[in-house]
């Protein structure tokens, strides 16, 4: 593991300094997952949210405004046989957090199960939630989850996402000790954001214990209170990756389709400094134009796209490394 002051080290590098930075963090990729890039397909099953993040199109403040759409479990099941289809067995399902469409999702997960005769990573993506409830969806048989937890700034994280930290961290603790791989993430260049809590971000990954982590750079959407804040480093965005690389050697890392929006050619950097993983949209059209994570121009990535990104930087695709791996905290019977 690095010090303090080699993280920060790493984020603050240039020119010869940066490559050497990525030619680290791709070695110790190679070394730890081979020349492999792991494949998701996404699902986005609704643009509501209870939460109201400054930084968000859909929060909670624009939900009138918005134009809302639930996605009901026949949809997502017709939707992950897409997935399936296209030979990919990792099907993330995200949405803004809102309790209205847990039933949709329960119904969903063994249905998505049954569909790939259980070889599949169900991936939930849907925000915080009681342990109960994370349990619940467990049985039926998601086995992993991602809560980003965006910053890892206790002050600055209350004042964009107006809930608390600590709450954050009580749902990561829960969905780790229910036997959940779990991802966390963060944004840099966020407005009020230091390199020092860049540093405590991926610090916090490694004492959470999770098994991926995802850095976004900001992007300054409409309709938000921080639409005229600048956009975020590329640059910044993809020394945290590689030192999230370095640091942690052996975690999933996305290079996100944000590297894309904020920079042509940044989800082919993201693979440059380390990442090793890549999420192809497989929403439909209408709901995937009302889902405003970026606003409406956001990048939408395909699978086309993946595979050429994938064959220029020399590697190549591969599905879940959970499926064949021990489950934390024992075997676990699914629904049926």
């Amino acid at each position: 593991m690095l010090t303090r002051s080699e993280i920060r080290g790493c984020l603050t590098a240039r020119g010869p300094a940066q490559e050497e930075l990525f030619a680290e963090a791709r070695r110790l990729r190679e070394e730890h997952f081979g020349r492999t890039v792991v494949l998701r397909g996404v699902i986005e099953i609704t643009n509501v949210c209870r939460v109201n993040c400054d930084y968000c199109p859909m929060r909670r403040d624009n939900t009138r405004d918005n134009d809302r759409y639930f996605m009901s479990s026949d949809d997502m099941v017709d939707r992950a046989r897409e997935i399936r289809d296209a030979g990919i067995d990792i099907v993330l399902v995200q949405g803004g957090e809102t309790p209205r469409n847990l039933s949709a999702v329960e119904e969903a997960v063994p249905r998505i199960r049954e569909l790939f005769d259980g070889r599949v990573e169900i991936l939930l993506n849907l925000g915080n939630m009681r342990r109960g409830q994370y349990e619940h969806l467990r049985e039926l048989g998601a086995t992993s989850y991602i809560l980003k937890h965006e910053t890892s700034d206790p002050r600055l994280h209350e004042a964009m996402r107006h809930e608390t930290l600590d709450e954050r961290l009580r749902c990561m603790r829960d969905l780790l000790d229910l036997g959940y791989r779990v991802g966390t993430g963060l944004i840099s260049s966020l407005p009020g954001q230091s390199l020092d809590s860049i540093v405590d971000d991926i610090e916090l990954a490694a004492s959470l214990g999770v098994h991926m982590c995802s850095v976004s750079p900001f992007v300054p959407a409409p309709n938000t209170p921080l639409q005229l804040a600048p956009i975020g480093s590329n640059e910044l965005a993809l020394n945290t990756l590689a030192a999230l690389r370095v640091h942690l050697p052996s975690l999933l890392i996305p290079s996100v389709s944000a590297l894309e929006k904020t920079s042509q050619g940044g989800q082919s950097r993201g693979l440059a400094a380390g990442a090793n993983v890549m999420t192809v949209n497989f929403t439909g059209e209408t709901d995937r134009n009302r889902y405003l994570i970026y606003g409406k121009d956001r990048y939408v990535v395909r699978k086309q796209h993946v595979q050429e990104l994938v064959a220029q930087a020399g590697l190549r695709t591969r599905g879940s490394v959970f499926l064949d791996a021990p489950t934390p905290g024992g075997a676990l019977r699914y629904a049926s």
